[in-house]
């Protein structure tokens, strides 16, 4: 089985073991991967290098803006934990997609404007549950926001026809037209 390797400076176990703080402190760029059995076990990483990636998280976790909120305005809206089955699962009614759900599907390629309403997911659920088929969580938000996309384009366009209306007669005769 091939992995990738996400640093230049890899060492052996048995040698990291023996002295580890020299090790790290001979690293370049903080990071070592220590190999087990000619495969990658772990990597272990300097303090300095622990700092850097907490502060690109912490910077990565908000984008970057130019307007600023006073704070007595701004209210960071509390992610409640969404209870995702383990696996493969049947769709059912409670399911909810992530709270970063418009996200999310931004990065499969659908550009969501909207929130899914309420309407989009009860009609979605109730479809996938009759279906009965088993998908794992983040294969049905896949399904969801392309089947969002795809509903939302038709009904964009022209208006759907009634079908129980009934039309008007033309009572007019079209010229050239022999009666």
């Amino acid at each position: 089985m091939s992995s990738r390797i996400l640093t230049s400076n890899v060492i052996g176990i048995d040698e990291f073991v023996r002295d580890h703080a020299s090790v790290l402190a001979r690293t370049e760029g903080g990071a070592v991967a220590v190999f087990a059995n000619n495969s990658p076990a772990f990597y272990a990483i300097t303090q300095q290098r622990l700092e850097q990636l907490l502060a690109l998280e912490a910077r990565l976790a908000r984008p970057a803006s130019d307007i600023a909120l006073d704070a007595q305005f701004y209210e960071e809206p509390a992610a409640a934990p969404v209870n995702v089955p383990m696996g493969k699962f049947v769709m059912y009614a409670g399911w909810q997609p992530d709270a970063d759900f418009q996200r999310l599907a931004a990065l499969w390629g659908i550009a969501l404007t909207q929130p899914v309403t309420p309407e989009e997911l009860a009609s979605f659920v109730a479809y996938w549950q009759a279906e009965g088929k088993v998908f794992h969580h983040v294969q049905w938000q896949q399904k969801l926001a392309r089947s969002v996309q795809i509903g939302r384009a038709s009904q964009n366009g022209t208006a759907k026809r009634d079908i129980n209306a009934l039309s008007e007669p033309d009572n007019q005769i079209p010229p050239g037209f022999r009666g």
